[in-house]
């Protein structure tokens, strides 16, 4: 029950650490670490951990860039760019999404228009008319 003399419950931020600061931000950790070093986040060390206040992650969260996006696609993986193998014709990028390794083949013309390079973010958008889930 509420008194009229009620004020705002003042609640300590909670610290994540920077795997899961991470994650919440649909980043690596290296991206984070990066961060850091150019003093666009700040860090504090608890024990040989990196911590972070979720407060500092709501702010990135609200800072990030808003991008009208039109797909019929349902599946997108935010990640980072991990390796470019370019080729003359075809080039290879892979893409850390969270747990999950994404391998792809594009058009180095395409390659060269996203102008992607390791550390950069970039979404791994799969549209498939068919799945096969195997079981070891």
């Amino acid at each position: 029950m509420a008194h009229a003399d009620d004020s705002p419950l003042d609640v300590a931020p909670t610290r994540l650490r920077i795997g899961a600061a991470a994650a919440s931000l649909g980043v690596s950790v290296d991206t984070l670490r990066r961060w850091e070093k150019e003093g666009r986040i700040r860090f504090e060390r608890v024990g040989n951990q990196r911590v972070i206040s979720s407060e500092e992650v709501e702010r990135l969260l609200r800072e990030r860039p808003t991008r009208a996006r039109t797909s019929s696609a349902r599946n997108r993986l935010e990640g980072t760019v991990v390796a470019i193998k370019r080729g003359r014709v075809m080039s290879q990028i892979e893409l850390a999404c969270g747990p999950f390794r994404v391998v792809s083949l594009l058009s180095t013309d395409s390659l060269d228009d996203l102008g992607l390079k390791p550390g950069d973010p970039a979404a791994a958008v799969v549209k498939a008319t068919t799945v096969i889930v195997e079981r070891e």
